[in-house]
């Protein structure tokens, strides 16, 4: 257990997977922060129950912290118990860190989100602090992170008064669009028709899922998000019993090994990074070959939604 409890309340998303949360769990309670949210979802089936029980009875706290629980009795699936969930954290504080079952992070992990927490604080264009990078190129000199219009939500961190533009609904989209705001957006015409195929298809309930809520919020409000150039988060979630990523691309190989070697080094100008950008949807997503490593959701809204134009 860490010497100096962490300051920044800790919220922890479990569903099913009692042998990954208690992995989770472990590096949590060494981090001993001093206020802990548990969000878990219910049972999509009676068989299920027990699996979602055994989670529930890994969180064991035995370090002084405030814990608050949001357990759920029926299955609310991965668009409204995450998104229902953060909103009540945020409904009782200012700022936290975010893990689900399957991303385990490393020590250096609660660093980076605190450090980046607090001096981001009153700065309205970054929105969420990211853990996890894909990125493989080499880091800018001097600079330990980088800010991205992109950003992951595998170990992540944000505030109050970025969550606040959150709306699971996207009901803001049909007049975003109208008002051309893509092009403010994006300058790449084949960015613009491929999430906005994929917006669509958010608002129209053909997606079930909430992080594209959260990206789209990020979009219409300036926001930015930051990455670790060294990955600070083991996302372990790629198997059979995943929801959507039983299979890891190899791209993905970077996100399974978490380092403790990040170091505060400050970029010198808030600006998104084009390179991490254009690796986020040429090699991330690819909606013009197709090869990308996006959530095979998606890779059917590519083939079936996006006009062929967009691809050509």
């Amino acid at each position: 257990m860490t010497a100096a409890p962490l300051e920044v309340p800790v919220a922890l998303l479990v569903f099913n997977r009692p042998d990954l949360t208690a992995k989770v769990f472990a590096q949590v309670r060494a981090a001993a922060p001093r206020r802990l949210f548990v969000i878990a979802d219910g049972p999509r089936t009676e068989a299920e129950r027990a699996t979602c029980l055994a989670v529930r009875a890994e969180i064991n706290v035995d370090w002084p912290c405030e814990v608050s629980t949001l357990y759920a009795d029926t299955n609310l699936g991965c668009q409204a118990r995450p998104a229902s969930g953060i909103d009540w954290v945020f409904s009782h504080c200012e700022e936290a860190i975010f893990l689900e079952d399957d991303c385990v992070p490393s020590p250096a992990f609660f660093r980076y989100c605190g450090t980046l927490l607090e001096r981001y604080r009153a700065d309205e264009r970054v929105m969420c602090i990211g853990g996890t990078s894909l990125f493989p190129g080499a880091p800018r000199p001097d600079e330990s992170y980088y800010f991205s219009r992109y950003g992951t939500t595998w170990g992540w961190a944000t505030w109050r008064r970025a969550w606040l533009h959150f709306d699971v609904g996207m009901s803001d989209w049909p007049r975003f669009k109208r008002a051309r705001g893509m092009r403010d957006v994006f300058e790449s015409r084949e960015e613009r028709w491929f999430w906005t195929a994929l917006f669509d298809a958010q608002y129209e309930g053909r997606i079930v899922a909430w992080d594209y809520a959260w990206f789209f919020a990020r979009l219409a409000n300036g926001g930015l998000s930051t990455g670790p150039y060294t990955n600070l988060v083991a996302n372990l979630g790629f198997r059979a019993d995943a929801t959507n990523t039983a299979r890891m691309p190899a791209l993905f190989e970077r996100a399974c090994v978490a380092h403790d070697e990040w170091t505060v080094a400050h970029p010198s100008h808030v600006l998104p990074n084009r390179d991490v950008d254009a690796f986020n949807l040429h090699a991330v997503f690819n909606p013009r070959g197709m090869t990308g490593v996006a959530m095979s959701h998606v890779r059917r809204l590519i083939e079936d939604v996006l006009p062929r134009r967009a691809r050509s």
